[in-house]
């Protein structure tokens, strides 16, 4: 099999996002099962997904924190729903020091119930809410079946723990961080997104109610970008989390829970990248803008590296000697680089430079005597609007309406992408989909759920409908 068939997306997309991870060097398979190492330039884009993310967490009103590794085995089996929803993920240490502990402890798989035994401790009256705060951290969820970025038993992910004085602050506390994780993977990912409500069935363990952001990549399997959970008082009940009122009465606090995780990388590959490899949005590209000397022009690229890298730009000069120029742009290609610019000694004695874009491969001739600079810029959000807009098209068409259990079960059969159907929202009916098909709800929309049901009858049980549903096999 030659390098061009390996990279050939839509044959085999399973192969080819393997390949692209690993010839545009972003990540391996670690010597533990299930666990990977993020190269330094897959960590570059984590990073910068990171660094966006917090700063609008931070505009949130939440303050970064670090909390143990380790938590006591007692603390999860304290809420019956949230230790057996997580029982088959979760890795016990039982010896330590050369003993057995007497009591053992979970690696985190989710840090709700530690946090809340801080928040027990710090949370005293209605003037330390709401209470906001958020890490950047790994944990560990045991996987079966793993797949780099998308499902590891380590992964890299925030995760938002608050804590609240009335339901419904809680409650707008859930929508404002839906509407933040919607519109940050539009912005910044270029990801177009479905948000809603999760059913009973897909909820986080122990929590009210559920809410996600589900992207579709171009093989119409949904990946979950992000969760938002209502907790209620769930959590402050058992972690005996209380607040003294203006009035003087004691209260538990109601809480939320939120997170993405390193998923969201692999989302960004299958969704943007090409045959050639990756392809990254400006606003998360490591190197935005690689420069390609040809020639004896050096000096020239030189000094325009010094330019556009003082102006801002993440950019890298190729002034690698023994590589020639066309290997180079396969290189800069497979790596994803939104813009390269080509500077020979024609360019130099034009005074210009050529700047390819790697999403359409056009290329524009940009004079050194003119504001290249804010030309280059709006060159990279053409890029960023370009990938959204492609992204959007590929979703809006592939969200297909089933009204029959059979069309339903034909449409599932060749993922032709998200599956609207009427749903009676019954667990025993998901549980059967699944079994019967491989697919389950990924979300209520919210913009499907606020119209009226009217004569819709469930498309697998027949039942009176309750809600919409779009239904998907998923990573």
């Amino acid at each position: 099999m030659n390098k061009q068939r390996e990279l050939v997306k839509k044959d085999n997309m399973a192969e080819w996002y393997q390949n692209v991870i690993e010839k545009a060097d972003l990540a391996e398979h670690s010597p533990v099962k299930g666990c990977m190492t993020i190269k330094p330039y897959g960590y570059a884009i984590w990073e910068l997904i990171r660094n966006e993310l917090d700063i609008l967490i931070k505009k949130h009103g939440a303050k970064n924190m670090s909390f143990p590794l380790f938590i006591p085995y007692s603390y999860l089996s304290r809420e019956k729903d949230h230790v057996e929803g997580f029982s088959p993920e979760i890795a016990v240490v039982t010896h330590a020091g050369g003993k057995k502990l007497q009591e053992p402890l979970v690696v985190r798989p989710t840090s709700e119930t530690i946090i809340h035994e801080s928040m027990r401790r710090w949370i005293y009256s209605y003037k330390d809410l709401p209470l906001k705060l958020n890490q950047w951290c790994n944990v560990v969820r045991w996987e079966k079946h793993p797949r780099l970025f998308l499902r590891t038993s380590e992964f890299q992910w925030q995760e938002g723990h608050t804590a609240h004085a009335t339901e419904q602050e809680a409650r707008q506390e859930v929508e404002s961080m839906v509407e933040l994780y919607y519109n940050f993977i539009k912005d910044v990912l270029a990801i177009p997104t479905v948000k809603g409500q999760k059913s009973e069935k897909e909820k986080f363990a122990g929590a009210v109610d559920s809410y996600s952001v589900e992207a579709l990549m171009p093989d119409n399997k949904a990946v979950q970008m992000g969760t938002i959970h209502y907790l209620g008082l769930n959590f402050s009940k058992i972690a005996d989390v209380k607040f003294v009122d203006e009035s003087g009465a004691e209260n538990f606090v109601y809480m939320t829970s939120w997170g993405v995780s390193t998923r969201l990388i692999g989302a960004l590959i299958m969704t943007h990248g090409d045959d050639k490899g990756l392809v990254l949005p400006p606003k998360v590209a490591p190197v935005q803008i690689v420069i390609v000397p040809i020639g004896n022009t050096l000096e020239t690229a030189q000094r325009l590296f010094n330019e556009l890298n003082n102006s801002g730009f993440r950019v890298e000069l190729d002034d690698r000697q023994d590589v020639r120029p066309g290997a180079k742009y396969f290189e800069n290609e497979m790596r994803g680089i939104p813009v390269r610019i080509e500077i020979g000694e024609r360019e130099i004695e034009n005074n210009e430079i050529q700047c390819v874009n790697r999403v359409t491969g056009k290329r524009t001739v940009l004079s050194l005597g003119s504001d290249y600079i804010q030309s280059i810029k709006d060159l990279l959000q053409e890029i960023q609007s370009t990938l959204l807009k492609n992204a959007t098209e590929r979703m809006r068409n592939s969200v297909v309406e089933a009204k029959t259990k059979e069309e339903f079960s034909d449409l599932i059969e060749n993922q032709k992408g998200f599956i609207k159907a009427c749903w009676c929202d019954e667990k025993e009916c998901e549980v059967s989909i699944k079994d019967k098909t491989g697919a389950n709800s990924r979300n209520l929309p919210f913009a499907e759920n606020e119209k009226e049901l009217t004569d819709c009858t469930c498309v697998w049980c027949g039942k009176k409908a309750k809600k919409i549903a779009y239904f998907c096999k998923a990573y």
